[in-house]
């Protein structure tokens, strides 16, 4: 991403390996990671995290945007409270989904929607046409933001990741008159 996305609350920006910490908080927890898709075993350590790290920023160069995994930070203490991502689904083709990942010390204060609602309103301003996210059908709260979203709920499938998973959409005249 060629310039940060503030918000009110929230910064977004690309992750560094010196963000080890605090994203091991996210993606350390068994509470994040339980959900997360592709699945995915959570990080157990600081080294395996700046290991993922710097293949996410090694990576960076090479992924044409809309697509990236991004920090979202507090702009008040400068906190990462979590992440977000735009990358294909499979069969990695055409469909881009937009993801987001919170601390569990960050649920439930609108950070998601605040920082996702920023980063798909970027990825319609670099000709994107529909962004998709999906979820386990019992994670209640990937659920609730996307719809706070205003994602349109599509169906459910098991086509994508080799899970059963809810499947919403979002395009750029969804986003009108939507507040946060």
């Amino acid at each position: 991403m060629d310039t940060v996305l503030t918000t009110d609350r929230l910064v977004v920006r690309d992750w560094t390996v010196a963000d080890a910490d605090a994203a091991l908080g996210i993606y350390g927890s068994p509470d994040v990671a339980h959900w997360l898709t592709p699945a995915m075993d959570r990080v157990r350590d600081t080294a395996a995290m700046r290991c993922l790290l710097q293949a996410w920023e090694e990576s960076r160069p090479n992924l044409v945007p809309p697509r990236g995994r991004w920090a979202v930070q507090r702009r008040d203490d400068g906190t990462v409270v979590g992440g977000l991502g735009i990358r294909l689904l499979p069969p990695y083709e055409d469909d881009l989904e937009v993801s987001w990942q919170l601390a569990p010390e960050a649920w439930g204060r609108g950070y998601a929607v605040e920082a996702a609602r920023a980063l798909i309103g970027w990825a319609f301003d670099h000709d994107t046409d529909e962004l998709f996210a999906v979820a386990r059908p019992a994670n209640r709260r990937a659920v609730a933001t996307a719809r706070r979203l205003g994602m349109q709920w599509v169906g459910e499938t098991a086509k994508y990741y080799d899970l059963r998973l809810q499947v919403y959409r979002i395009r750029p005249a969804d986003l009108s008159g939507r507040a946060g």
